[in-house]
């Protein structure tokens, strides 16, 4: 294997290597912070997003390791922004880690071998490929649910996501196995082809495309594949629940482009069909469910339920009456969609991180109450949060919701321009809970009044995120732009 071949996953080599190394030194590790491993963690995030930020200034389409990994604006741009998710949910997670004991050596390496799972599967070009970076993937965050082990929320939260998990990608590797069968090549620009040419079992290929969407949408958390989300959400150490609710949500995305569009966008009919019916009842039950929660996490989890049923939106309407021309518009404003989202997500699980404190779990809607009595910056940087995620402007998160609703209208199809009025209407829903959050940390008296102890990186760094909402809501055409010239270059 020459240097050549190599040169596409250099930031997995990289982070491969410093994830064997931080196992090794941790061992030696005797500060119960592991202050060594911490900054050893940070440091290898920081070389490797440079890396990435490196290749980001190439549109080149490079493959390497026999065809299998590929390396090109697309898989650049979401490596690159999972690995500052995980960065960012570790200084988050450290405090809370570090008062629960979970502070241990497997909280870093495990995370790193998560983030190496979902860059392979960024990167993929290959069926077998995508589904080992999937399991390296899923397999690291099981463990990482379970790994307070005297805790039994947790214990039972790890063992729902590992069964439906497995239930998951028993679907996916079916599907992708009946692909197979009826195109004959695991290389995805190869099965592209053969479905484009009309060579093909269309039972077979029907079967498939069932199976491979219904997997990604136990991935993505979409009705009717959803049911893990709040129980695992709820059960895991908030700390968990932030690296969960981030970076592997722009897996998802990445493994539904990959597949859906590289693989398949000849088929686009029939999977549009898919994931318009997946949108909507995703819509209607995470929007009506998280009305009723009183547990914020829970809330949260059927938020995000909410939230992937928009994204799908955009996903869903590439393709309208057999003509492509809107595809790249659709694709990027899904794909700005994600980004957006898992910046605001990260905010908000991360302010709940930040309001535990030892022997305490900020958990309910009633420990909010009087936020801004105790803290006026952290409940205003909450409150961005939450405008966000109810699509208020001058958020980002209103600027994303737009980019899905222009591609919708912009295909002038009357079931498109009924999904957008739909869309809208059930985003009228789900600010309801978004705005209540802000009325408890607002007009309520507070009923506990310690002191909100956290880290100074971890009070920054929320600063930093909680503007960052804002900004790009004021200022979203550089991000903007970055999604389209990735979509375009994929399309080609």
């Amino acid at each position: 294997m020459t240097f050549q071949e190599l040169q596409p996953i250099y930031p997995e080599l990289l982070l491969l290597v410093m994830t064997c190394v931080i196992a090794m030194v941790d061992l030696f590790v005797k500060d119960p912070r592991r202050t060594t491993t911490y900054v050893l963690t940070l440091l290898s995030l920081a070389a490797v997003g440079a890396l990435q930020l490196a290749d980001l200034r190439s549109t080149e389409t490079i493959e390497g390791m026999q065809q299998m990994i590929v390396s090109d604006p697309l898989g650049n741009l979401l490596e690159f922004f999972a690995t500052i998710a995980t960065l960012v949910s570790l200084v988050y997670a450290r405090p809370y880690a570090a008062d629960r004991g979970m502070l241990k050596g497997e909280l870093f390496t495990l995370s790193l071998f998560s983030l190496l799972g979902m860059m392979l599967l960024m990167s993929a070009r290959n069926f077998l490929v995508i589904y080992l970076g999937l399991e390296l993937m899923s397999l690291s965050l099981y463990a990482l649910v379970a790994l307070r082990r005297d805790h039994a929320a947790s214990t039972e939260a790890a063992m729902k996501y590992f069964v439906l998990g497995a239930l998951a990608s028993g679907f996916l590797l079916y599907g992708l196995s009946m692909m197979y069968g009826a195109t004959e090549s695991l290389y995805i620009p190869e099965v592209l082809k053969q479905l484009s040419s009309g060579a093909k079992n269309q039972e077979v290929l029907t079967f498939g495309i069932v199976f491979v969407v219904a997997g990604l949408a136990f991935k993505l958390a979409a009705v009717p594949f959803h049911m893990w989300v709040p129980d695992v959400y709820q059960g895991a150490p908030t700390a968990i629940t932030l690296l969960i609710s981030g970076a592997p949500q722009l897996a998802g995305f990445a493994m539904a482009l990959r597949l859906l569009v590289d693989g398949m966008f000849s088929e686009a009919v029939q999977w549009q069909q898919m994931l318009i019916v997946l949108a909507v009842a995703s819509l209607v039950v995470g929007n009506l469910a998280a009305i009723a929660q009183t547990n914020l996490k829970r809330m949260l989890a059927y938020s995000t339920i909410g939230q992937m049923g928009f994204m799908l939106l955009g996903l869903a309407c590439g393709v309208v009456n057999e003509n492509s021309t809107w595809a790249a518009n659709a694709y990027s404003s899904a794909m700005f969609y994600a980004v957006t989202y898992v910046l605001t997500t990260l905010g908000t699980f991360g302010m709940v991180a930040l309001l535990a404190r030892e022997g305490f779990e900020a958990e309910e809607l009633a420990d909010l109450k009087g936020l801004n009595q105790r803290s006026p910056w952290y409940a205003a940087m909450m409150a961005i949060f939450m405008f966000s995620l109810a699509g208020i402007p001058p958020t980002v998160g209103f600027y994303a919701k737009l980019a899905v609703l222009q591609a919708l209208v912009a295909s002038s199809h009357p079931l498109y321009l009924g999904l957008a009025v739909a869309a809208v209407l059930l985003s009228l829903v789900g600010a309801f809970y978004y705005l209540r959050v802000i009325k408890l940390m607002y007009f309520d008296e507070a009923v506990d009044r310690a002191p909100i102890g956290s880290s100074g990186e971890a009070r920054v760094l929320m600063s930093v995120n909680g503007l960052a909402v804002l900004v790009f809501g004021l200022l979203p055409g550089g991000l903007m732009t970055l999604c389209a010239n990735a979509i375009t270059n994929a399309l080609k």
